[in-house]
């Protein structure tokens, strides 16, 4: 089985949303972030379970939990987690990168930023798909 991390900074929206679409396709998927939150953002809970995926057992983890661990795809999934990724001493196949759009930082009434998250949501999932077919 291929085993992924998707890393971000907080690990509380994009990286978990990330790992609930990849463990939906069977993959060995994880999250972390450089500057992990308490916990997975509540509103990224209720947009993945709209589509019958459950992040709610996710925890928000470091980084440093997996730096010893062997990959097959190392992807992160917001620009700052990239520039501030540390070195992985394990071993890792591939890396990628794709910045999303944070949507912890959607301003607005409560249907303006439920919509930034459900944008976001989607984008996210279109591009595990993808990943899907080309490295999985």
């Amino acid at each position: 089985m291929k085993k992924v991390l998707f890393l971000c900074t907080g690990n509380s929206c994009r990286s978990q949303m990330a790992e609930g679409f990849a463990q939906k396709e069977g993959w060995e998927a994880f999250s972390a972030g450089t500057k992990p939150e308490d916990e997975v953002n509540p509103l990224s809970i209720k947009i993945m379970a709209e589509l019958g995926i459950d992040i709610s057992h996710h925890k928000s983890e470091s980084v440093n939990e997996y730096l010893k661990e062997d990959f097959t795809l190392i992807a992160t999934v917001c620009d700052n987690a990239r520039e501030s990724c540390p070195l992985f001493t394990g071993n890792f196949i591939h890396t990628i990168h794709y910045g999303f759009n944070d949507p912890a930082k959607a301003i607005g009434n409560h249907h303006k930023i439920i919509t930034v998250y459900r944008q976001v949501r989607d984008e996210i999932g279109a591009w595990v798909e993808k990943l899907n077919k080309e490295y999985m």
